[in-house]
This record gives C-alpha cells, structure tokens and sequence, in this order.
C-alpha cells in the first residue's frame, strides 16, 4: 500500500477530527440558545421535529460510546443510545414547558396575607459545566397580595427550571422571579439546598458538601423580621 504523504495524512486526520466534532454536535436548527429572560416559554415542537431530534441524540450517544472506548453494538449498549435519548428529553423537558399553560388557571382570588410555604420539593438537575446531575431541595415560600395559587403548581414550576442544564444560583433566581412576576405578591423567598455530583464524583471528591443559595424579593427583603421567620420555618428540616 503506497504510503501517505506527511500533509495529506495530516489533512486526513483533520477531516475525520472535524467529523467526529460535528457527529458530536446536535444540528443547529434543533439547537436554541438559552435565554438570560427567567420567563420559562413554551417550545412546542411538531411530532416530526422530536422525531428528528430524538434520532440526533441517538447518534450523538452511539458515538459517544464508541469514542470512550466501547462497542455500541454489544449486547448491552445496543438500546442504550435509544434509552440516552430518551432519558436527556425528559431531564431537559423544562426548556419546552410554559409556566402559564402549567398553572392553567390555579390562581384565585383569596384575602390571604400570611406567609405560605411549601418546602422540601425535591428537584433533580444537570450541571451546565460538566453535564453531571445535582440534586436536593428547595424551599418555597410567598405573601399572598390578593391571589393565591393552587399549592402543587409550585413543585412544577421548581421542575421547569430544573429540567434544564443550570447552575444552582440562577435556578434559584429564575424561581423566585417567575413566581413574583406570575402571583405579583408582596414577596418571596426562595431557598435551595444540592449536592452536586461534579464536586463529589470528580474534582474535590468532597462527599458531605451541600451547597445553599437563597433568593429573597419583595417584602422578604425589606423586611428582616419576615425574612427571620421564614428561614426559622425551614432551618428545622435539613437536608439529609
């Protein structure tokens, strides 16, 4: 077999470098950059449109196996790029959701001014720098200014921003600000407990570490004394 010359084997390794990089890559037309706007907009695709990604991220987790060193065609990788597919459209499922069409008319009218809590939802997420899950707790609470709303909407809401690649203070800015643009109370408060797989299966290995952030708008940050009595509510229930 004739031997290749130095550039054209360099140029050849280029080419095939550049193919598995866009075998890697989702088609630009089903990528849609993410929105600094903590609105959580509806991103309906047609039944052909999900088909067609579906299929892309079968491609992409079948090359990915075989670039770590597997064999997707063995028995038990052979429906794994099927089940990866499907796995990464549910936990991404967020980026499709529409805060309105989920409270689908659960606000009332209600003369209510304490505060309401719903705490220990539990949220799974992914780290938007390595990929890795993170997981754990928020903590909810509101002030009710004339409305209130239906008590298991405010998991849901916690889920759209989680079922998306995130980091852990934005998520839980774009919590608190999407219930006080949508209830318009006199405030909320928004705490967030995780621990994240990135800093306990690689990197530091640091196994115990939980990461807290809060967000605290309207009366929960003028007024300390409603901002005392919210983290006292929440303190006595610690992530486990």
């Amino acid at each position: 077999m004739p031997k290749l010359s130095s550039q054209r084997r360099n140029g050849r390794e280029a080419d095939e470098t550049r193919n598995a990089r866009e075998l890697l890559v989702l088609p630009s037309a089903q990528l849609k950059p993410r929105s600094n706007n903590h609105k959580a907009t509806a991103r309906r695709a047609q039944p052909e449109q999900r088909k067609n990604a579906g299929a892309a991220l079968e491609n992409v987790a079948r090359k990915l196996l075989v670039e770590i060193g597997e064999d997707p065609t063995r028995e038990g990788l052979v429906r794994t790029p099927k089940r990866m597919a499907n796995a990464w459209e549910f936990l991404t499922s967020g980026y499709r959701a529409d805060v309105l069409e989920i409270l689908n008319g659960a606000l009332f009218n209600e003369k209510y001014n304490e505060m309401v809590i719903v705490k220990d939802i539990d949220f799974y997420s992914l780290c938007e720098h390595h990929l890795l899950p993170f997981y754990g707790k928020c903590h909810v609470a509101y002030v009710p200014d004339g409305r209130v709303v239906g008590l298991s909407k405010i998991p849901r809401i916690v889920d759209v921003f989680a079922r998306r690649l995130q980091v852990q203070e934005r998520m839980t800015n774009e919590i608190a600000n999407t219930l006080m643009e949508v209830l318009q109370p006199a405030g909320v408060a928004v705490v967030t407990e995780a621990r994240h797989l990135c800093m306990l299966m690689r990197g530091v290995q640091k196994q115990n570490t939980v990461v807290t952030n809060s967000a605290v708008l309207g009366l929960f940050h003028e007024d300390r004394a409603c901002r005392e009595e919210f983290m006292q509510l929440i303190s006595h229930r610690q992530m486990g």
